[in-house]
């Protein structure tokens, strides 16, 4: 009978493994996301709980009453979590190198559980790792890691030798948000003086970045503008020591990754590291603790102080107030990393006018309905929610005004509170809000309680468009305010 779970068990764990491989590459690999993720998928709704539970209560009665309750844990294995599907629809499974590594290593850890569980008569050994998938997942992450690195040891070190090669100014730029925003307004600012290359999207980790020299970088560039992103400290820095910058700059500081890093002051000490080795930082001084960290640092280092509170300042120089789809922080921190390479930012200003329109954020469009679409999918903060529904209001032309969202991730303990203010701020201010999924559904239900807005609860971003089409006409606009992955619930 034994024999029979295992083989029943091995079945189950195509499935299963599929679903925890997935998310395992989507969160970039990083040990601790799976199990994280499965959490979400635990409190997104009571029938998961059930079904785990189910699950655990077979186990417990496998071992004081009868074997034949452990068929029920391989069935749960294969389905859990309901929601989370095999193949996914946003973010498909990609049988990397790094993969299929990971997949082996986990594969031979059930494979022995699943031969060592009946040659010693015990099918919990059978069944625990396949139950608790997702923890394996996370753990075989965590040992591979180190392995890993020293894989990508090579594409950095060619990376760096081609840095080293090249007469380059390098710009490093990070922040919670805005990142790429403000990189392609660098780039287009000075595309008209110097031969810049940016690093391409959103590659701004160690193996992006190293992808992004190796391919892009060619002799003859002036200007390397590279975004830097993190998810704890010592990774910007380690990107810092084979691109050194000589211009650093942060954009913004909020709660973003705010459950990776636990507090606020975590991530400004993270992003700081880009400072360690620049020339000269460029710091966006609107948040409180980014302001201390300029007059910190500026004892050290040249610092250009940059704000956005009242039009575009750069080193308390008012230079314009910006055009309406221009970002007025991104601006001010991208024409001060011009003032640090000696250019004077006041001879830019003809360029602001054609500023690069950054995809999915807030930027507008007609929808085949005839109304109005502004496309805010690529954010995931507050201050950039709250700005995208103004834009929403700004674009409205009278008629019905709707917020699509699934809400805020990855927020930390203040995901809850900031998602029930978004709806409550959107509740008061447009006609419908259409919530999708349930990661963030009772928060926002909460916030739009008190407001006028008629409130929709769809399971997909599908549902939400049809919605859209079904409800929306010429003069009427909508804001689609973030988009989760299928990895999420």
């Amino acid at each position: 009978m034994i024999w029979a779970l295992a083989g029943i068990s091995a079945l189950a764990s195509v499935p299963a493994g599929l679903r925890w491989l997935r998310v395992a590459q989507r969160e970039h690999y990083l040990p601790g996301e799976v199990t994280r993720s499965a959490a979400r998928w635990r409190r997104a709704t009571p029938l998961n709980y059930v079904v785990e539970l189910a699950g655990f209560a077979a186990m417990l009665a496998m071992i004081l009453h009868d074997v034949r309750w452990s068929f029920v844990v391989p069935v749960i294995a294969a389905v859990w979590p309901i929601g989370l599907s095999v193949k996914g629809a946003t973010s498909p499974l990609a049988w990397t190198d790094r993969l299929r590594r990971l997949a082996v290593v986990v594969g031979v850890l059930l494979a022995i559980g699943l031969v060592l569980g009946p040659l010693l008569g015990e099918p919990l050994a059978v069944l625990l790792p396949l139950y608790l998938l997702y923890a394996l997942v996370d753990l075989v992450m965590w040992v591979l890691r180190p392995y890993e690195r020293r894989s990508g040891a090579k594409w950095v070190e060619r990376a760096a030798a081609k840095i080293r090669s090249l007469d380059l100014e390098i710009i490093a730029i990070t922040g919670s948000y805005g990142k790429t925003t403000t990189k392609n307004y660098v780039a287009h600012l000075l595309a008209g003086s110097k031969r810049v290359v940016a690093s391409p999207a959103s590659f701004n980790n160690r193996m992006g970045l190293a992808r992004a020299v190796n391919e892009n970088l060619t002799p003859g560039a002036e200007v390397f503008v590279a975004e830097m992103g993190t998810y704890g400290r010592g990774e910007i820095a380690d990107l810092c020591e084979w691109i050194p910058p000589k211009v650093a700059a942060i954009v913004a500081i909020g709660p973003v990754h705010l459950e990776r890093f636990g507090t606020v002051e975590d991530i400004v000490r993270a992003k700081s590291e880009i400072l360690d080795r620049a020339e000269v930082g460029v710091i966006c001084v609107d948040h409180p603790l980014l302001a201390a960290l300029a007059r910190e640092r500026a004892a050290t280092m040249k610092i250009v102080e940059v704000s956005a509170d009242a039009g575009v300042v750069v080193d308390g120089r008012h230079l314009l107030v910006p055009p309406i789809g221009v970002f007025a922080a991104n601006l001010a921190v991208a024409l001060g990393i011009c003032q640090a390479l000696g250019i004077d930012p006041g001879g830019l200003l003809p360029r602001v006018a054609d500023l690069p329109t950054p995809e999915h954020r807030q930027s507008v469009a007609s929808g085949a309905g005839g109304f109005t679409i502004v496309d805010d999918t690529f954010n995931s903060n507050p201050d950039g929610a709250r700005s995208a529904l103004a834009t929403l209001l700004r674009v409205s032309t009278g008629g019905k005004t709707a917020v699509i969202t699934p809400g805020m991730v990855e927020l930390g303990t203040v995901q809850d509170e900031e998602n029930r203010s978004f709806a409550a701020e959107a509740a008061r201010k447009v006609d419908h809000l259409v919530i999708v999924g349930r990661t963030n559904r009772t928060a926002l239900t909460q916030g739009s309680a008190s407001g006028k807005a008629s409130v929709t609860v769809v399971e997909s971003r599908e549902e939400a468009v049809d919605w859209a089409r079904a409800h929306l006409g010429p003069g009427d606009a909508v804001l689609y305010e973030n988009d989760l992955p299928d990895h999420y619930p």
